[in-house]
């Protein structure tokens, strides 16, 4: 943990270099696969633990509501994208873990929703979460596009995903900073590739 050897300017300032050292492409390219699965009307899982989980029910929440422009919530002709954070539902995880095993509790749901062609967004700080393993394995056996949000050295996740985002840095804390910090970028660029404002206009 950083901040047990750092002060609040060291660590502010490490914080600043991980985000420069970003893939500003492989960013980009999240954004690209969220927009092209609302053009196609896939649906996108958000899946983590912890800290991870609730960064995947933030980055849904803002993708649900922030893509869409105010004007445009009550039109029920408005075509939205398709986001579903599978870490929200509180009685069926617990159901899962405690009959089938916690490794199940991602897999499981997505048996229930995905279909090939839909979007898995896989976010784990170690890479390593056997519930996400497990997750990712099946999604690649089902034809889905796999995204992973990584840290430390990306272990098993960045090697079985299609593309994603790596934080090379051996502390939790700060990688999750880093995925939330981009997060609201991404949110923003869809929001303009969907609606055509900003640089996309």
């Amino acid at each position: 943990m950083l901040g047990l050897t750092l002060g609040v300017d060291e660590y502010l300032g490490r914080l600043r270099e991980e985000i420069d050292r970003l893939d500003r492409a492989a960013i980009e390219r999240l954004s690209e696969a969220l927009y092209e699965a609302w053009q196609a009307e896939r649906f996108v899982f958000v899946i983590g633990n912890g800290g991870s989980a609730a960064t995947a029910s933030h980055f849904c929440e803002d993708l649900g509501k922030n893509a869409l422009r105010p004007e445009d919530m009550h039109d029920d002709g408005k075509k939205r994208i398709r986001v579903l954070s599978l870490t929200d539902h509180v009685s069926w995880i617990t159901a899962l873990a405690n009959d089938l095993s916690y490794d199940e509790i991602f897999a499981q749901q997505l048996r229930h929703f995905a279909s090939p062609g839909d979007l898995l967004i896989a976010i784990s700080g170690s890479g390593n979460s056997p519930n996400i393993i497990k997750a990712v394995e099946w999604a690649n056996q089902r034809g889905l596009k796999v995204f992973g949000l990584t840290g430390y050295s990306g272990g098993k996740l960045k090697q079985l995903q299609h593309d994603g985002i790596h934080v090379a840095l051996d502390d939790m804390g700060m990688a999750e900073s880093v995925h939330a910090c981009f997060m609201h970028w991404v949110v923003e660029d869809v929001h303009g590739r969907i609606n055509s404002v900003g640089r996309y206009a």
